[in-house]
């Protein structure tokens, strides 16, 4: 197995105003652009070719990993004009793989922050002789996600989108976002409209008598899709609880990168990451945070689980809980914002004038 193809087409809605001037996969996780982790992951697992799959912002991921050889990689990029769903994206891609038709092809989604034995996936993919094979999860509640049953075997019987009822959660097996095609099964997916994997070709393909197989892999699995989850990703592998051997340091508690500054009476904990040019002043304590490249946070506030965006600045003794704070915003001192809020890009707000308890 040496390709992959990498879906990082998606708009990142639910993560704005994280996403309005960076592509999903290019915002940092502990340090580094979250698709750096993904990349090096793969390449531990063997593989060595990797396609992007392309489209919202898509200009900026070759000016940042170019050829891919300071990985150890080679990468190309496929830019989609309209977005083109998992399927269509793949079958968008197909030309510049390089696989016979019957090898393996890795596929990853690109918010998937994971665990997973590439190698197991890709090593049972073999011995079975499937078509395509799933890594699948385990979740406590499942109604969110697409349910995967399947027999003793590991043989997918179905593919049931987030059920509705507690009559259809009939497995707590999910689908986890990383696959293994057989390289003439992309080339069957039609071409130049939008195909949804999910929704379309895996049953089409169940239908046909096709061979899917599951391989339940349990270990660390987290859909950075919303803020909250991109912030505990991040936290996660600063703390060595998710794996990746591209955090830029040791794992612990914090995380500071190089040219940050952080007073030595501020307190950072709970995988706290502080970007390159970033200023933590005296009295700060953040917690399980990540403070983006050039934002400044003023002295006695509190920051926890919450995002500080480039060149964002956060007020005197501003206590900010659960918060995402786009680029170049500032929270001015004596503000309270509590979980869920969203302060957009260059927002400004005036001090002491949001809060969610009383200031007494």
């Amino acid at each position: 197995m040496t390709e992959a193809i990498l879906l990082v087409g998606g708009k990142g809605t639910r993560l704005r105003p994280l996403t309005v001037h960076t592509p999903k996969p290019m915002v940092p996780a502990a340090g580094v652009p979250f698709l750096t982790h993904q990349l090096a992951r793969a390449r531990a697992a063997g593989v060595d070719h990797i396609v992007l799959a392309t489209s919202y912002l898509a200009e900026v991921f070759e000016p940042h990993f170019g050829d891919g050889a300071q990985l150890g990689l080679h990468i190309e990029y496929v830019t989609e004009d309209e977005p083109l769903g998992t399927g269509g994206a793949l079958r968008n891609v197909a030309s510049r793989l390089r696989s016979g038709p019957d090898e393996p092809v890795l596929v990853f989604n690109g918010d998937i922050l994971t665990g997973l034995d590439i190698r197991r996936l890709v090593d049972t993919h073999g011995t079975t002789g499937a078509d395509v094979s799933l890594h699948l999860t385990r979740v406590t509640d499942p109604r969110a996600y697409g349910l995967v049953p399947t027999d003793d075997t590991g043989r997918v019987l179905a593919f049931l989108e987030k059920p509705q009822t507690p009559e259809e959660i009939v497995t707590d097996q999910i689908n986890a976002g990383a696959y293994v095609f057989r390289r003439s099964v992309i080339d069957t997916i039609p071409a130049g409209r939008p195909v949804s994997v999910e929704r379309e070709t895996f049953p089409g393909l169940l239908a046909a008598g096709a061979h899917l197989q599951g391989m339940v892999d349990s270990t660390y699995w987290l859909d950075l899709g919303t803020p909250a989850a991109f912030v505990r990703g991040s936290a996660d592998l600063v703390m060595g609880r998710a794996p990746s051997p591209a955090v830029p340091g040791r794992c612990g508690d914090r995380l500071i990168l190089p040219t940050a500054r952080v007073a030595p009476d501020a307190k950072l904990t709970g995988g706290t990451v502080v970007g390159e040019g970033a200023f933590v002043a005296g009295g700060a304590r953040v917690s399980g945070s990540t403070i983006l490249p050039g934002a400044v946070i003023e002295p006695g506030a509190v920051i926890t689980d919450s995002l500080i965006g480039t060149r964002a600045r956060v007020g005197e003794r501003s206590v900010l809980t659960g918060t995402v704070i786009g680029d170049g915003a500032f929270v001015g001192p004596d503000n309270e914002l509590r979980s869920g809020a969203r302060v957009w890009c260059d927002a400004r707000i005036p001090g002491g004038a949001l809060r969610f308890s009383s200031d007494q």
